[in-house]
């Protein structure tokens, strides 16, 4: 195939932006639904970025249920899932919304939906991956202390400690110290999500994924549901084992799932179904490099980017008694340049001038600026700030 990314850098620098990228998608989305004849629903996050707001949350469902709570008349619906993971009871919810409203649900993977995003995957009535799609194993994130870290890691801290007490009939001081501060209650919540996040993928499993699983591949067997049970749960066994996995972030790939009893769609079979979702791919990846975005909502005919506003703290500059411009040095987060901008208050012509000769650029209409490495930047939040602060509208020409 040929580098969708170099295709897409070309026209970057032919003049494409944020808006038109935007447009791609979309267009990508009406593509891929007419050739699948199916509704798409795109939900990707900018894994990369050191963002809070990235992984999957309790907001995320309610953007989603907006989105598509008003499709009545669409049977079949495909989601591209792309999620480092995040909280079980979101995916849960996420879950029982789609299947309570839709007859058949599918899930596309082609970069990274791991942890709970694997949990979602694992409900579909089917799974369509691409050769760079990837799952991972199974577990519950956990907040402990100032950390999040994973319930599977945590249990299997405490048990290598217990056996050490056993062992030596001690602990060194500092272990010593972390252990005396686990409670009880706090070790049952850490068991009890590692358990959640395996009856979830057991339960949805047999309900949706198995449900239309009548004969055995091999010896054409009926299947019972006892079959199913014992099928769901040997996945589901084998995905939680992170002994085996070595890593929560392990990329587990086609024939990884395939040799723990997933049946997987191969997109790759399908060239142009590929294509197209190669390239959903690769326009997420390239919003998500050039500007403040850091989770993707989008249908055919609908979008929500959620970004990473830079709030800073302008430096108001007053004239007379009362403020009437505020000057603004924004630094790009991606090469460090440093924007001069000015944001009128009054509507006065002497301000534009004297700004602009000391170098300055005006608020622009649209709240973003482009800065010269390509990096779209996003002032919604320094606008939000300097209009809370004063009190006053930014006035743009």
């Amino acid at each position: 195939m040929k580098s969708l990314m170099n295709e897409y850098i070309d026209k970057i620098n032919n003049g494409w932006g944020s808006l038109e990228f935007e447009a791609e998608l979309l267009r990508l989305i009406g593509e891929y639904n007419r050739l699948k004849k199916t509704y798409l629903f795109v939900y990707a996050s900018a894994i990369s970025k050191p963002i809070p707001g990235v992984p999957l949350e309790q907001d995320d469902f309610y953007i989603i249920r907006d989105l598509l709570s008003s499709k009545k008349n669409i049977d079949k619906i495909d989601m591209y899932i792309e999620t480092p993971g995040g909280s079980g009871e979101a995916a849960e919810e996420i879950v029982r919304f789609l299947h309570k409203n839709f007859d058949k649900v599918s899930f596309v993977v082609s970069g990274e939906a791991k942890s709970a995003g694997t949990i979602i995957v694992l409900s579909g009535n089917e799974i369509l991956m691409t050769e760079t799609g990837s799952l991972g194993p199974i577990d519950a994130q956990m907040r402990i202390g100032r950390s999040v870290i994973s319930a599977y890691d945590y249990m299997e801290w405490v048990e290598e400690k217990r056996k050490e007490a056993e062992e030596n009939g001690k602990l060194n001081p500092f272990d010593a110290i972390m252990v005396a501060q686990i409670t009880p209650g706090e070790l049952g919540s850490v068991y009890n999500a590692l358990e959640y996040a395996k009856d979830l993928v057991v339960e949805w499993l047999i309900k949706y994924k198995f449900k239309d699983w009548k004969i055995t591949e091999t010896r054409k067997l009926t299947v019972t549901q006892d079959l199913k049970r014992k099928r769901a749960e040997k996945i589901a066994s084998e995905l939680a084992n992170h002994s085996k996995w070595r890593s929560h972030g392990r990329s587990l790939k086609i024939d990884d799932l395939q040799q723990i009893g997933l049946r997987i769609i191969k997109l790759d079979d399908d060239p142009k179904l590929a294509e197209i979702v190669y390239r959903i791919q690769t326009v997420c990846r390239i919003i998500f490099d050039t500007t403040t975005t850091f989770k993707v909502f989008a249908t055919e005919d609908s979008k929500i980017f959620r970004q990473a506003v830079p709030v800073g703290a302008p430096m108001v500059v007053p004239q007379k008694s009362s403020v009437d411009v505020v000057q603004i040095e924004q630094k790009c987060p991606k090469c460090g340049e440093v924007h001069k901008i000015y944001a009128k208050l009054v509507s006065n012509p002497k301000i534009d001038t004297d700004f602009q000769n000391k170098g300055f650029v005006p608020f622009p209409k649209d709240g973003k600026i482009k800065c010269n490495c390509g990096f779209e930047i996003d002032l919604l939040g320094v606008k939000n700030q300097i209009e809370t602060q004063t009190g006053k509208k930014i006035i743009v020409n």
